[in-house]
């Protein structure tokens, strides 16, 4: 997964052996001694995680990790402590002082890296989702107003009964919910809203145990519609720094050694909600305040309405990232022929299906709309030149390979569509703005339709 990282540690050894790891594992590495130097670096080039020795000057430390959190320029940036005590005490300390994340030395590899996965893959839903609150505000969408929560829904899933006695006991005393005690197998036999919860505290403390089944039910839990949204919290052994590592691969939101007492799994669980309902907040002012004014009633794609807007945002948010935007312009060949032949019905359930084809195979990140009668557009964060040609190739290829079904007993359609394709990492500065990066995709849908349709081409800037 790419992302920027910036380690601050005053010991030079620390910091080389890290960044070679971090290199290793192809991300884009910076690194310091000082606070001051550190403050520098995330002004001038803002790390999307950071690793923090807590070992040395800790008090100067914890308020730099307060200082982050609290201004709205880096608060989404991730932080990991290293260096801190393997005491439960110590991670409390830096968790409250607004660490994601505790890593004791000598840190163990898998875990680290899983670590580091997991936090990007949060980081990356939360910017998104506060992207796109951010154009319905552009919109003129009012912003909705806080509902009151209530208390949380938690199930503990546990197959020893003393300890999920012992958990659920410590959670219902300090966050003030109801507890369900239940054991993993029974949470995946209900398919109704009694399987939905905000967290689940998943007992993975016998070894064997989590090796065999409770992985299995963490990826069930992120599968299923019911569960899917909720946060998992799972206790691991403390000496099994593999399982916590395959956990967080799995899906798992947190994990937390079993040698953690009851104030650092409380707080672990209240942070969890926290950011359920923070989810749950931002995806509804996107379903509920955006749907009926931008998005096309046919498809379900957003529409130009909204695609102005976030593609500015969008393009804004390449240039301080110095990552590259992706635009596709992609139009179905000879598409008036389908509604002259076939019906405007039938050209209906083209556009429909294509839609759909887009949407289930692109990322949750990119964006997929409507512009207007066959003509579509994508933007896709983050993706390179290479990586633009080779997703225009595939969603070409997952066209022209499959007949589109008309229904009403009519004989299946081949389609095909042309795909122009602009990356916003080739142009200057001054040149950046996304009008220029969608003119040169329209050109290159042009050069397409012009090579015979059928055709992948990309703008001569990103060529």
């Amino acid at each position: 997964m790419p992302g920027r990282i910036l380690i601050i540690d005053t010991v030079a050894t620390n910091r080389i052996v890290l960044k070679v790891k971090m290199l290793a594992a192809q991300f884009a590495v910076d690194a310091c001694a000082t606070q001051a130097e550190a403050i520098d670096i995330i002004t001038a080039n803002r790390p999307d995680l950071i690793l923090m020795n807590l070992s040395d000057a800790v008090e100067a430390k914890h308020r730099l990790c307060r200082d982050l959190r609290r201004s709205p320029q880096t608060a989404t940036i991730s932080i990991i402590a290293v260096g801190v005590a393997d005491t439960s005490q110590a991670r409390f300390a830096a968790l409250d002082a607004g660490a994601d994340e505790v890593l004791p030395h000598p840190m163990n590899d898998a875990l680290l890296l899983a670590r580091i996965r997991s936090l990007l893959r949060v980081r990356s839903t939360n910017e998104e989702l506060q992207l796109r609150e951010g154009t319905s505000r552009a919109l003129g969408f009012e912003e909705r107003k806080a509902a009151f929560d209530g208390a949380a829904k938690i199930a503990v899933l546990s197959i020893g009964a003393p300890k999920k006695r012992n958990l659920a006991s410590g959670l219902r005393q300090a966050l003030r919910s109801k507890i369900h005690c239940l054991h993993p197998s029974d949470v995946l036999k209900s398919d109704d809203a009694s399987a939905t919860h905000d967290l689940f505290v998943i007992d993975a403390t016998r070894a064997e145990e989590g090796q065999g089944g409770l992985f299995g039910l963490v990826s069930d839990l992120r599968a299923r519609m019911q569960t899917r949204l909720a946060m998992q919290l799972v206790v691991v052994p403390d000496n099994r720094p593999e399982i916590a590592a395959m956990f967080l691969d799995l899906g798992a939101d947190d994990v937390v050694p079993d040698t953690s007492d009851a104030t650092e799994i409380n707080l672990r669980a209240k942070r969890l909600i926290t950011r359920k309902r923070q989810h749950d907040r931002l995806r509804d002012t996107v379903r509920n305040g955006l749907n009926a004014a931008v998005t096309d009633p046919l498809t379900g794609l957003f529409n130009r309405r909204y695609v102005e807007p976030h593609l500015a945002r969008l393009a804004e948010q390449s240039r301080k990232s110095g990552r590259e935007l992706a635009v596709m312009m992609i139009d179905i060949d000879h598409f008036k022929a389908v509604n002259d032949t076939h019906g405007h019905a039938a050209g209906d359930k083209v556009l429909v299906e294509l839609a759909d084809r887009l949407r289930q195979n692109l990322r949750a990140i990119d964006l997929v709309a409507r512009m207007g009668g066959e003509e579509f557009l994508v933007a896709m964060p983050g993706t390179s030149v290479t990586d633009a040609r080779l997703a225009a190739d595939r969603l070409r290829a997952l066209v022209n390979t499959t007949p589109f079904d008309l229904g009403d007993n009519q004989p299946a359609l081949k389609i095909t569509v042309s795909v122009g394709v602009a990356v916003s990492g080739q142009f200057n500065a001054e040149t950046a703005a996304i009008n220029k990066i969608c003119d040169q995709a329209d050109k290159a849908l042009y050069a397409a339709k012009s090579a015979g349709r059928d055709q992948v081409a990309m703008g001569k800037s990103a060529a």
